[in-house]
């Protein structure tokens, strides 16, 4: 089709390397990092007379990647980034809040929850604890403690803690696109919930993103770059759908945000 868009998913530090999202999103989606490796993706691309729709691959801890890659957007001459549109996130703080509460909620109430990302920056990983500090209080687990693959604590440091204070089994959450490995520590019963998001649910999101900036596009001729600069000082896009959620798209994007406040605290409750 002459006005298809080929998905290029951008990642970030939720992704380590890529290579995990590359198994989950299928070889129809070009999976780079930002930067210079996006302007290759992009380039390639417009030689084989393709349009893109970049999609920043945040799972909701990495507002600096959507920014960032508009920034490279913009960069850009007009002549490389013709027809190539910047779809909101693929996930917020609040998305990622409600997967691992799914997540949770498939998990036995006797085992302790120990939510796992890579470690990035100060104010990600503080919004890691924020996010396990909503799953704890939303959840009927007595606990949540947060790890960090490359940081501290790391995972196996985690389920230590989580042994200390009590827990004989203990289930890792991923809030990342890959599966951290699963650490060993005697006396504790130690497995993994499985990824974030299936690959049937990454790929419905990413039809969703895709659909609301061609739809963007159509109606004010915005390609999204703009509003992706802002990304960074307001945590996120003013506005995603919720993950997999079917909508119209022909409705007005006015939609009310419920704000949700939390300490930066680990739960030990």
């Amino acid at each position: 089709m002459a006005d298809r868009h080929r998905v290029v998913a951008v990642h970030g530090h939720e992704a380590q390397d890529g290579e995990a999202l590359r198994d989950l999103a299928g070889p129809e989606v070009l999976v780079v990092p930002g930067g210079r490796e996006l302007i290759r993706a992009l380039a390639r691309l417009r030689r084989s007379g393709e349009k893109a729709c970049v999609v920043p691959m945040t799972l909701g801890r990495d507002p600096e990647l959507v920014a960032d890659t508009a920034r490279t957007l913009r960069a850009l001459p007009p002549a490389q980034t013709s027809g190539t549109l910047l779809a909101e996130p693929f996930g917020t703080g609040r998305h990622l809040t409600s997967w691992l509460r799914a997540a949770a909620g498939r998990t036995p109430a006797a085992s302790a929850l120990l939510v796992t990302a890579p470690a990035a920056g100060l104010f990600d990983d503080a919004e890691l604890y924020r996010i396990a500090r909503l799953v704890h209080g939303y959840g009927s687990h007595r606990l949540v403690e947060v790890a960090f693959t490359g940081g501290d604590p790391d995972p196996t440091e985690g389920v230590r803690r989580c042994g200390l204070l009590g827990a004989s089994r203990v289930t890792m959450l991923p809030a990342a696109f890959h599966l951290p490995e699963v650490p060993v520590v005697p006396g504790v019963e130690v497995t993994s919930a499985g990824p974030t998001v299936s690959r049937a649910a990454l790929a419905r999101i990413l039809a969703e993103r895709v659909a609301d900036a061609r739809l963007r596009w159509s109606r004010g001729q915005d390609d999204g770059i703009a509003a992706g600069l802002t990304a960074a000082d307001d945590h996120g896009h003013s506005h995603t759908h919720p993950p997999g959620e079917g909508h119209d798209h022909g409705h007005s994007h006015t939609h009310p945000h419920a704000h949700t406040a939390g300490h930066v605290t680990r739960s030990t409750a």
